[in-house]
């Protein structure tokens, strides 16, 4: 099989950005690797839409375990050159997430996405967050000054907006300290939207090996009271991402041709224990959600989330929001909510 991409020039563009972005970031954590792991560099994964006639992609997977609890670096474009009846002509993205092994070194999620529709209309989302299992404050205040930098007109919508999207309300906390989205984001004019996205995207990626490379180098010592702190925070991810994310939901909605790398954020064990007791904070019908989330992991208190239960994690997803469609709505807030779901159509 081969994959195929959109030829016009903006979707073109926007891949080669992705592309680019994504064998930089992983050739910075391979070399990390050599340091501080195994020497294990990530394995590349392809997918394919619909054979490869309507994209797919590459991700990259961690295989150092010393290093890495769990890491992906994913790059994908659909699109629908050969069908004029469809809304979009393609959507491309990198979105990544670095899970560390040490509880004291923090985890990274960074999305940049371009979608182009038939009409010409193309717009931007942006976004990346830090997130830490065991707090530092000089982390947060690097990566905060990081989204300054790279973008210091639209630091403070892009700070609102991602605090906003990234609270939880039913446990009334944020997932992570620090961060940045920009949803449905263009200024008129694509080379300088082009060229603000590599440029975050390029800042993300450096603050983020630099704040790692520090902590992995004087950050050593970990207990199980650390490692423990690690767990709640790895199953507060994996509540947040599988009940609030729009991006993933929206993901799995469309098609089931990537369900692992959609659920690539991830992390590798999860508390159920703890997953439990979150289920009377939540709304009907999103309780019926955690449930069903629960009982399609493994059996035991703490459990792994493998491919296996990615893909079943994914089909209670769908068969969740096919039952309440309505319960979309219930999703992480945003000033902005992207039609993504209905660009497929």
């Amino acid at each position: 099989m081969e994959r195929t991409y959109s030829d016009t020039p903006e979707s073109e563009a926007a891949i080669a950005l992705a592309e680019n972005l994504q064998l930089y970031f992983v050739n910075r954590l391979n070399a990390l690797s050599q340091i501080f792991g195994s020497d294990i560099p990530f394995e590349a994964v392809e997918w394919f839409r619909d054979e490869g006639r309507h994209g797919g992609g590459m991700r990259y997977e961690a295989r150092d375990e010393r290093l890495f609890n769990r890491a992906s670096v994913n790059v994908s474009q659909v699109h629908y050159s050969d069908m004029p009846e469809k809304k979009l002509d393609a959507a491309s993205a990198i979105s990544t997430i670095i899970h560390p092994r040490n509880p004291h070194v923090p985890s990274m999620h960074m999305h940049i996405s371009y979608t182009r529709m038939k009409t010409g209309e193309g717009y931007w989302r942006i976004m990346a967050d830090l997130n830490p299992a065991i707090f530092y404050e000089e982390d947060q205040h690097r990566f905060i000054e990081a989204f300054n930098f790279a973008a210091p007109e639209l630091f403070d919508r892009g700070a609102e907006a991602g605090d906003r999207y990234f609270f939880i309300p039913a446990l009334e906390r944020h997932r992570g300290v620090a961060h940045f989205y920009l949803e449905h984001f263009t200024s008129g004019d694509y080379e300088l939207d082009h060229a603000f996205a590599k440029f975050f995207g390029e800042q993300m990626i450096e603050t983020y090996i630099s704040v790692i490379s520090d902590a992995l180098a004087q950050r050593t010592e970990v207990t199980e009271e650390d490692a423990a702190e690690q767990l709640a925070y790895h199953t507060l991810y994996f509540f947040q991402v599988l009940t609030l994310d729009r991006g993933t939901t929206s993901g799995l909605l469309i098609h089931d041709q990537n369900d692992i790398g959609i659920l690539g954020s991830l992390p590798s064990h999860v508390d159920k224990a703890l997953l439990q007791t979150w289920i009377d904070k939540m709304e009907p019908p999103q309780d019926e959600l955690l449930i069903s989330l629960i009982n399609a992991l493994p059996l035991g208190e703490i459990v792994e989330v493998d491919e296996a239960v990615k893909k079943h994690l994914a089909d209670v997803i769908r068969l969740h929001y096919k039952a309440y469609p309505e319960a979309l709505a219930m999703q992480a807030d945003s000033a902005v909510v992207p039609p993504t779901v209905e660009n497929h159509k």
